[in-house]
């Protein structure tokens, strides 16, 4: 039998429920890692203000594009071979079963290989150990607070902020209205930019919302 989100109560028993699955551990402990780097090299200064400013600032834009171009990949041929992405395979699981908790989190894998990535690049490409680890620290937080909030968006607990009702709201919509709009999870500054933020009335309900539109691919 399939296991289904449990309607959580408080924020403590959904925060209990977040932790009983190990992408939450894996994100926690690689940010409280790079946090204990960042906090040995010291040397803090305008730079680390610069840099969290900028992965802040790109947040919206970055969950957008990734979810529109990846998440939302259909299936093609090409050259006579069917392509498809594990992630936008994934993708199109977790819309058919909004309530399984495990489709909720970002695949494993897919996890454990962006963390490397992004310690790989900021290591490399950074001008300093310190902005490395401060660059790292804040894509890591960030990438923890996504996955909070999604899996948050997808239990029974009611929005009671008026900023969580707002993007609770617009991830519901996404998922049971139409999936061509409200694809920000934690920020929807892209979505209002690039105007794929209607109003609910504005949009007919999609007949593949369930399945991104790929059983016709």
């Amino acid at each position: 039998m399939t296991e289904t989100l449990t309607p959580p109560v408080t924020l403590g028993s959904a925060a209990r429920q977040f932790f009983s699955h190990p992408s939450p551990w894996i994100l926690a402990g690689a940010t409280a890692a790079v946090a204990v780097g960042r906090a040995t090299v010291g040397n803090w200064n305008w730079r680390d203000a610069v840099v969290a400013a900028v992965i802040l600032g790109l947040e919206p834009v970055t969950e957008w594009v990734i979810h529109v171009f990846l998440l939302h990949f259909r299936p093609r041929q090409v050259l006579g071979h069917r392509v498809d992405l594990y992630l936008a395979v994934k993708h199109r699981e977790h819309h058919r079963d909004p309530k399984d908790p495990v489709l909720v989190f970002v695949p494993l894998r897919v996890l454990v290989i962006s963390l490397a990535v992004a310690a790989v690049g900021w290591w490399v490409l950074a001008t300093s150990h310190a902005v490395a680890f401060t660059g790292l620290l804040t894509s890591y937080a960030m990438f923890l607070l996504y996955e909070w909030t999604h899996f948050l968006i997808h239990t029974s607990y009611r929005p009671k902020s008026r900023l969580y009702r707002y993007v609770w709201r617009a991830h519901r919509l996404h998922h049971y209205r139409n999936e061509h709009y409200w694809f920000g999870v934690t920020i929807h500054l892209a979505d209002h930019v690039l105007g794929t933020f209607p109003e609910k009335d504005a949009v007919p309900v999609s007949p593949t919302a369930r399945t991104l539109g790929a059983d016709a691919a």
